[in-house]
């Protein structure tokens, strides 16, 4: 420990009491792509004892640009992300314990884990689950740090338990149809930027230099050289569903989305609550420039990849070239950010 971590206890405010927590520590990432293997990396290297990536997709050429524990090789033979990120961090550091779950990050899957970890850090690609993991993170009082990146922008900010307000507090409803990686681009700086601060976050807290986390949300756009700091101690709700007075945890009770595989026709049917909230010319003006989009009065249809989608009023879509409700719920998350 004393050679390898040596320039990383030099550092006063970890020194070797916070190298030793750092050893007996649990983290966390829901996610393995852009922000997942830029904080693994970072984390596996910095002596974290224990790591969970959860991750349901895998390794796609496009994701090579900026999610940097993957290779061609991995691309080439699709290897799961969370088993490509496991080999890789083995490579780096075999101290570390490392476990590789390819699922999908549900309330289910998601509860036992949050209980397990010390900290969480968000490296997913939407909403929905963000706001699952803002239920759980109250419900087992499990710290976490939120972070999103797109274009050349990047935020986050750090959820205390009890202590600072929830991502509900600060969102006050969920918001649906933002830009995406798919629709927006991504430089790779901007999610270099989002995880350093998500990893020092979790270093703060891990060595128990709590009174220096950030509890302020951070929002900066890496091109246009901006940075500004947002004070939320005063949005904390009091009528918070997930970290007010009367708790409800919606998200863990509520299912947003209902995924039917229809039989025989290689398509899967998703009923969603926050689809139905988007406008049909919101969805043309997000993917027109990278799909073939036509609306009529009934419904959208969406022409990506290999995949038809039709999006009918009420939030009911159709994906048509797929049987597996986890592909069909990613390419939503990765056109409209479901």
């Amino acid at each position: 420990m004393q050679e390898r971590y040596s320039r990383q206890i030099l550092f006063p405010p970890v020194g070797e009491k916070g190298q030793h927590a750092l050893a007996d520590s649990h983290v966390l990432i829901v996610g393995a792509g852009a922000l997942g293997t830029a904080s693994a990396e970072g984390l596996v290297r910095s002596g974290v004892g224990t790591l969970t990536i959860v991750d349901r997709d895998y390794v796609e050429y496009s994701n090579l640009q900026r999610q940097q524990l993957y290779t061609e090789n991995d691309a080439k033979s699709h290897v799961p992300k969370a088993i490509a990120a496991k080999r890789r961090l083995e490579e780096i550091n075999r101290d570390v314990h490392i476990h590789a779950l390819i699922e999908d990050a549900d309330a289910d899957l998601l509860r036992p884990l949050f209980e397990q970890a010390d900290l969480v850090l968000d490296a997913t690609d939407n909403f929905e689950t963000r706001m699952v993991m803002n239920d759980l993170s109250l419900h087992t009082n499990t710290p976490w740090v939120y972070g999103a990146c797109v274009s050349s922008q990047g935020m986050y900010m750090t959820i205390l338990p009890n202590e600072t307000p929830c991502l509900s507090c600060v969102l006050t409803t969920m918001p649906v149809g933002g830009l995406t990686c798919d629709t927006a681009g991504i430089i790779s700086p901007a999610v270099q930027m989002v995880s350093a601060y998500q990893q020092t976050e979790a270093l703060k807290y891990l060595t128990e230099n709590r009174e220096q986390i950030e509890r302020k949300f951070v929002n900066f756009d890496i091109w246009q050289s901006t940075f500004f700091k947002m004070d939320i101690s005063h949005i904390k709700r009091q009528d918070c569903p997930t970290c007010g007075t009367k708790r409800t945890y919606p998200y863990l009770n509520d299912q947003r989305k209902k995924t039917t595989v229809l039989c025989g026709r290689d398509t899967v049917q998703i009923m969603s609550k926050d689809l139905a909230n988007l406008s049909f010319q919101l969805i043309k003006e997000r993917l027109s420039s990278i799909c073939e989009v036509d609306i009529n009065d009934f419904l959208i249809h969406v022409r990506f990849e290999n995949y038809r989608i039709v999006i009918f009023k009420g939030g009911r879509a159709l994906i048509h070239g797929t049987n597996d409700g986890k592909v069909a719920n990613s390419l939503l998350a990765r056109l409209l950010g479901l």
